[in-house]
């Protein structure tokens, strides 16, 4: 009997989305069962690899290992995007519009806009923009370059629902994508797709950006809300959640502390350059397991690694065929031996017994304390062999015990009358006190119960005042609302027959801040 691969049905599919215009086009999305899971479905678009560049010189910012393949065109933003598509086969570009931060540089959007143009025109490929997350300031930028890049179909991001009104409204009138960013979490991403569709934007306009970390519980986080937002998409059939996934990952992995430490301060994790690059390597595989469409990444051997891994998994093929990582700068030799243990190499009785010293030396001080538990048992060794002797002794005060006896026992007699006294005396005392709280608990109860019943009675009372206020103020507002109409209704009728010029205001409002008042007016939102 043949062995059948048992298949999960999906009635949902994930829409497609494009990014730039004509023969730089580029269609994300389209799949119709979980990633990679082709024996299921289908999967017309293969996850898409972007590279990063940055609107600056980030050399002072970088460890070495990302600084050294672009130090030829690190200083041109266009340059460098020519270079990650032609040499190193960027399917996209990501600006990183880093000067723009009101907490950095903070260059004016005027200033953004050029640069994202010149990279645009220096590339045959998609060309996404992405801000610094400070919704004011990338409100302001993201709509300069939407109105500099008009009819380019580029995609404006990160989109959140502090800024998607003015962003949303540039995207429609200038016709561009939405990267829509929502901090790691289904429910509010799922709400920004919403409000950006009552605003307008189409499904087919809209990449989830699920917010991506780099390491650690960022990363585990982040995969486990990209993992429910493709279970929703493909088997509940949320149409809010239909959209292809892009990652930021170069931009997190980059930054962890654990990237660019040399390997003087951390020798057991190996040479920093083939370090990071793994780190950024192990991170897109990851995300691609949980349904990324695009990954955005830094550096080249992270992008062939990674493209052939995709390759893989469609295609198939041995993984043992990927050449391992191309190391550029100098590696340099790490001596573990210093932090090794001194190996034991006898093997002896003696040797064997030496790692148990302390063991021994334990036994020996509890042997030193235990004469000193042995001395009160030693006297009575020694008075063992002289009972005989003393034997005859008690009976010769025999007539004398008598007397001590009862007196002793007349004493305890005493006593323990004295003690069962106090103790009757005491539990006396105790059963009073007790009483005596629980009659004050009750009191209290009881005083609590009736403040607590006259205070819902001055409420209920207050409320109901309160209530028959707002009636009288309603029907006393109605009443002057209908002077006023009236008033309005003969002073419409007596201006009726005159006529009234008009004149353009002095600053017309451009298409944007157009489509912004009409979409505010129609949902009625100021």
């Amino acid at each position: 009997m043949a062995f059948e691969i048992p298949k999960q049905p999906y009635s949902g599919r994930i829409g497609e989305t494009v990014l730039g215009t004509g023969d730089a086009s580029l269609t994300l999305g389209g799949e119709d069962s979980y990633p990679f899971h082709l024996f299921e479905g289908t999967m017309p678009n293969a996850p898409r690899i972007a590279m990063e560049v940055w609107d600056y010189d980030p050399t002072d910012e970088w460890p070495a290992a990302a600084v050294e393949p672009f130090k030829d065109v690190i200083s041109s933003p266009e340059a460098w995007a020519k270079k990650c598509v032609e040499a190193y086969g960027a399917d996209l570009i990501v600006l990183q519009l880093k000067s723009t931060d009101p907490n950095g540089m903070d260059r004016s959007a005027g200033e953004a806009a050029k640069v994202a143009k010149k990279v645009l025109d220096a590339i045959n490929v998609p060309l996404v923009l992405w801000g610094t997350a400070n919704n004011q300031k990338d409100e302001e930028v993201l709509k300069k370059i939407s109105e500099a890049c008009e009819g380019f179909n580029v995609g404006l991001g990160p989109v959140e629902e502090g800024n998607h009104k003015g962003v949303g409204a540039s995207s429609l009138g200038y016709g561009h994508c939405i990267v829509a960013s929502s901090p790691i979490d289904v429910n509010l991403a799922k709400q920004l797709n919403v409000l950006l569709g009552n605003l307008g934007v189409g499904q087919n306009k809209i990449v989830i950006d699920p917010t991506s970390g780099g390491l650690g519980y960022g990363l585990e986080y982040s995969y486990s809300v990209m993992e429910r937002i493709r279970m929703a998409a493909l088997t509940q059939e949320d149409d809010k959640l239909q959209s292809p996934l892009i990652n930021n990952i170069g931009n997190e992995v980059w930054k962890c502390k654990e990237a660019g430490q040399p390997v003087e301060e951390v020798p057991i994790m190996g040479n920093p350059e083939g370090r990071a690059i793994s780190m950024e390597v192990a991170a897109a595989v990851a995300y691609l397991l949980a349904g990324s469409d695009v990954l955005i990444l830094r550096h080249p051997e992270s992008v062939r690694i990674v493209r052939s891994y995709i390759d893989l998994m469609i295609h198939g093929g041995s993984a043992q065929d990927v050449q391992g990582i191309n190391r550029v700068l100098e590696v340099k030799d790490i001596d573990l031996g210093p932090l090794s243990p001194e190996p034991v190499l006898e093997f002896s009785k003696e040797a064997a017994a030496t790692p148990k010293k302390e063991a021994k030396e334990k036994p020996k001080a509890a042997a030193k304390e235990k004469p000193v538990e042995d001395k009160k048992p030693e006297p009575e060794k020694k008075a063992a062999p002289e009972a005989p002797k003393a034997a005859p002794k008690p009976q010769e005060p025999a007539k004398e015990e008598p007397k001590e006896d009862k007196k002793a026992i007349k004493a305890e007699e005493e006593k323990a009358a004295k003690e069962a006294e106090a103790e009757k005396k005491a539990a006396q005392e105790a059963e009073a006190k007790k009483k005596a709280e629980e009659e004050a608990r009750a009191k209290a109860a009881e005083e609590t119960r009736m403040k607590a019943e006259a205070e819902a009675k001055a409420e209920a009372e207050r409320k109901a005042k309160a209530k028959e206020e707002e009636r009288e103020a309603l029907l006393a507002l109605r009443a002057q609302r209908a002077e006023e109409r009236k008033k309005l209704a003969a002073a419409h009728a007596a201006a009726s027959g005159a006529q009234h010029t008009k004149t353009p205001a002095g600053v017309q409002p451009d298409l944007v801040d157009k489509l912004i008042d009409s979409l505010a007016r129609i949902h009625r939102r100021i």
